[in-house]
């Protein structure tokens, strides 16, 4: 096994001014998902941000993001190969749900026919099959969470951040989404990190549990702790 696949958080070190929001030294492993939970304001979206290349003016931050090897704690977001997925689904409304596919669609996949071949793949991969001329606004919350599933797969990303998906989903979809997204994780063996205040969507994912935010002080976790 490659000792370097996976995603290593090195020495994460999160500032607002004077105020230190976080610490995380961590590894996570292909396929595994760490969890990171906290109240509002805690920092779990400043990390979120961190990792994907995005963390706003007025932060400041040091350490080290390993993806598969690589140093990727310089790069632009869209160098990362880091997918996302939000609480909203943010899919394109002037675009039918194969279109949102065909938009994250990698390069290397030539051919109008091997590209439309490739998007519907995927959404019968996500249970979507015969969705691909839809309108994203026919869909159900669920199949909108699933559609945005799809397009974040679709990219190849490397690593996975999920900041909150489950939040706006009714509580009979829930239970299906998370075990949807979480299978996906493990089969495609992408390291991911989910940012979430619910205890259920940690013991969903069932990696390593961070939890930050809790005294003035954040919580220090350290590589290879429970």
């Amino acid at each position: 096994m490659n000792e370097d696949a996976g995603l290593s958080l090195e020495g994460l070190e999160i500032s607002l001014g004077a105020r230190r929001l976080l610490q995380l030294d961590r590894d996570v492993a292909p396929g595994e998902t760490l969890s990171v939970m906290g109240p509002s304001g805690s920092g779990k979206s400043t990390l979120f941000a961190f990792i994907g290349g995005f963390l706003g003016p007025g932060f400041s931050a040091s350490g080290r993001i390993r993806l598969n090897g690589r140093d990727v704690t310089g790069l632009a977001p869209e160098h990362r190969r880091i997918g996302l997925l939000f609480q909203d689904a943010l899919l394109f409304p002037h675009m039918s749900v194969g279109g949102n596919l065909l938009f994250a669609l990698p390069p290397h996949i030539r051919g109008r026919r091997a590209r439309r071949a490739a998007c519907e793949a995927m959404l019968a991969d996500v249970d979507l099959a015969g969705t691909f001329d839809r309108d994203p606004a026919t869909l159900s919350g669920g199949q909108a969470a699933r559609v945005a599933l799809a397009r974040t797969l679709i990219a190849e990303p490397e690593a996975l951040l999920l900041d909150e998906p489950f939040s706006r989903l009714d509580a009979g979809l829930k239970d299906m989404v998370r075990a949807l997204v979480f299978t996906r994780i493990a089969e495609r063996r992408i390291p991911a990190v989910l940012v979430t205040h619910d205890p259920a969507d940690a013991e969903a994912a069932g990696g390593a549990v961070v939890r930050i935010g809790g005294t003035p002080e954040v919580s220090r976790q350290s590589k290879g702790a429970a």
